[in-house]
């Protein structure tokens, strides 16, 4: 996987939840995840695809962290994820992937969305489109940490 996909994620991530939930979201160490169980409660994963690479983004975030920033976004609380939560976890992955997609432009690749997939559920599992390596990001938040992952191969 070439490395240079990995900051734009990362870099829209954090603007995504400053501008949009207020919450101040700090990186930690990446590494390499080999297991498909995620490491939150609901995740988002959107695949993208282009001439010089296909791969896809996954941010996946345990429930305190998550109900934190819908909060934070809607001005609204809930006690749990629910429907409403789930689709708000689309929409922030579809805004990540959309300030990545143009960062990534301005290096010279182009891409192509496919429509968010939302999975929830304790233990739930994530499938990256590709079989390139998973680099996983850990941001930690008032609220607990949530974590991207960043899966491409190139063509």
């Amino acid at each position: 996987m070439n490395v240079e996909f990995v900051n734009p994620f990362l870099v829209s991530t954090i603007n995504v939840l400053k501008t949009m939930a207020n919450t101040e979201a700090k990186p930690g160490n990446p590494f390499l995840k080999s297991e498909k169980t995620a490491k939150g409660d609901v995740t988002g994963i959107v695949g993208m695809s282009g001439v010089q690479a296909k791969g896809s983004l996954a941010i996946t975030f345990p429930e305190s962290a998550i109900l934190h920033i819908y909060s934070q976004m809607l001005g609204e609380t809930v006690p749990n994820i629910d429907d409403s939560v789930v689709d708000c976890v689309g929409e922030i992955t579809n805004m990540i992937c959309g300030g990545a997609k143009a960062l990534l432009s301005e290096k010279g690749y182009k891409f192509e969305l496919a429509i968010p997939s939302m999975i929830s559920g304790k233990g739930h599992t994530v499938h990256h489109k590709t079989s390139g390596k998973i680099i996983c990001i850990p941001l930690d938040t008032s609220k607990g940490s949530f974590f991207i992952e960043v899966c491409f191969e190139d063509l």
